[in-house]
């Protein structure tokens, strides 16, 4: 399918999107309430990336990662400059990914009645941002955290909930504890 040097190409774009996730993941599960922005910015990148995948498949991930990136920078710019149009976008996409991960990590499926699912999880996060700010981006940035970091990784779906678990619990305590010292 590869030649030698495409293989390595292939290799190391897809090892590139790999570290970004996990880097992306880490970002949220520390900073997400703290760097607002980057909170939006992260979630926009997620986004980009969920739909470049579906609506351009077979693509390089260059060309994926291009399309993340730049729904990144625009989430960014809009939470610097419409922070309560960001807030909404943010915690609507924050709950759909939210509830995606959630339905990937039970073994649902996200096709028919599961976009329901999605919208009502995308609704919820709006709800939950605007009611609670600060806790609901620590939450948000957590469940969205942890969400990219395990589905990045490829383990058994028994530990695949126990590192979900984990991290969720983790980026709470690490941001709680941010937030109290602020």
């Amino acid at each position: 399918m590869f030649s030698g040097r495409s293989a390595k190409i292939f290799k190391e774009e897809k090892l590139t999107m790999i570290l970004l996730r996990i880097l992306a993941g880490i970002a949220l599960l520390v900073i997400g309430r703290r760097l607002f922005w980057l909170f939006v910015g992260l979630i926009g990148f997620i986004a980009g990336i969920h739909i470049a995948s579906r609506l351009f498949p077979g693509q390089p991930e260059w060309m994926v990662l291009a399309i993340a990136l730049t729904a990144g920078v625009l989430g960014a710019l809009i939470a610097l400059f419409l922070q309560w149009l960001a807030i909404g976008l943010a915690g609507f996409l924050a709950g759909a990914y939210i509830t995606i991960s959630l339905l990937h990590v039970l073994g649902w499926e996200t096709s028919g009645i599961g976009w329901l699912f999605i919208l009502i999880g995308g609704i919820l996060g709006v709800l939950l941002i605007i009611v609670l700010f600060d806790w609901a981006l620590i939450i948000l940035s957590s469940l969205a955290g942890a969400g990219l970091i395990t589905e990045t990784v490829h383990i058994e779906r028994g530990g695949m909930t126990l590192l979900f678990i984990g991290l969720f619990i983790a980026g709470i305590i690490i941001q709680s504890r941010l937030m109290r010292r602020s």
